[in-house]
């Protein structure tokens, strides 16, 4: 179970790659051909798309977001059952990404997210927390990440072309190479490159958490400047922003004793659990092999708030491992991989100082 200031750090901040769930596409699907697809429009566009390596791919997603203005609504699907749907806007002006996602279910709240600006408003509680991310939450999530090669641990495999919310996509399979990351299936609209459709595929094949835009406008009159004049709207709002502060794990005196194969550092920081004068804060420690990403979040061991034993949980793609750590830490180990990696990490985490 999650401390409860990692709670507060983690809590509704994590944006996974969105969509909406097809009824169809329920929790057994394995993965396979394609079937039903339309054809390519020309023989020369099929293999062109057949010959995209794990690079091509992956830029393709980098550069979709600026291809246009768009807006959706899409749902979140676990395979418990745990459903979530959202309404997003998004835009950008070749300088600036802004991006609104409006929850339709559970707390009400708008997420607004200006580069690696975050703001959340939580009308219900008048309140605006504001914060800042080196990783982009827009969508789709996939972040840029130096010294890691993507093509060394996913191998891209076209599946062929299915429709989603009424667009053409190509479906691709990212099949990991080992044991210690999810594969992805994702639908990649024709002419944009717009992710429109993921699912996180487990070792067996069972779809752990599937996304797909239901409702697509790609044509949509959102402007850069409507979102902002949104996004700054905090009149009437109680804005909190606790403290953040850029480190490394090493700057902070915690280092893996080795590498977990292919996921790097890739930012680092320590966020006060409230804006209390006096808040106890949380270090966050992320690594990513460029589509997978695991937070280490370590906070000092408290009786009152901490259990004595271990604790294990997951929901859909997300796993967590939480357990007293070295030199008296709490550790909280989270990230959408599998149980095994995240153990990795925590038996590799030590304390240097």
């Amino acid at each position: 179970m999650n401390p409860s200031g990692v709670a507060k750090v983690f809590g509704n901040t994590r944006v996974r790659w969105l969509g909406s769930l097809i009824a169809a596409a329920m929790c057994g699907l394995f993965v396979g051909p394609v079937v039903g697809a339309p054809a390519a429009s020309s023989e020369s566009t099929t293999t062109a798309v057949a010959e995209r390596d794990m690079a091509q791919w992956i830029e393709r997603m980098h550069s979709a977001p600026c291809s246009r203005a768009y807006a959706g609504t899409f749902v979140v699907l676990s395979a418990n059952g745990a459903m979530s749907s959202s309404r997003i806007w998004h835009a950008c002006d070749g300088q600036q990404q802004l991006e609104r996602v409006e929850s339709l279910s559970g707390t009400p709240r708008t997420v607004y997210r200006r580069n690696d600006e975050v703001r959340t408003f939580l009308p219900q509680a008048r309140v605006v927390r504001s914060d800042r991310r080196d990783v982009s939450g827009l969508f789709p999530r996939v972040p840029v990440v130096s010294g890691t090669s993507i093509a060394q641990f996913y191998t891209p495999r076209l599946l062929g072309q299915e429709r989603v919310a009424g667009f053409v996509s190509d479906v691709v399979w990212f099949q990991p190479t080992d044991t210690l990351r999810f594969g992805y299936r994702l639908w990649s609209e024709r002419e944009t490159g717009l992710v429109v459709k993921l699912q996180t595929l487990a070792a067996d094949g069972r779809v752990l958490e599937q996304a797909a835009f239901s409702e697509l406008d790609l044509n949509a009159p959102v402007k850069v400047d409507q979102l902002t004049r949104l996004m700054d709207a905090t009149s009437g709002y109680k804005v909190v922003a606790p403290s953040v502060v850029k480190t490394t794990a090493k700057a902070e005196g915690w280092a893996l004793r080795q590498p977990v194969a292919g996921f790097v550092p890739v930012s680092c920081h320590r966020r006060a659990v409230s804006d209390a004068p006096d808040a106890s804060s949380v270090l966050q420690c992320l690594y990513s092999d460029g589509l997978a990403s695991v937070s280490l979040f370590l906070e000092p061991f408290d009786p009152q708030r901490h259990p004595a034993q271990p604790q294990v949980s997951s929901m859909g793609a997300t796993q967590l491992v939480a357990q007293r750590g070295p030199s008296d830490t709490w550790l909280t180990a989270v990230g959408e991989v599998p149980l095994q990696t995240l153990r990795l990490f925590v038996g590799q985490l030590e304390r240097l100082r």
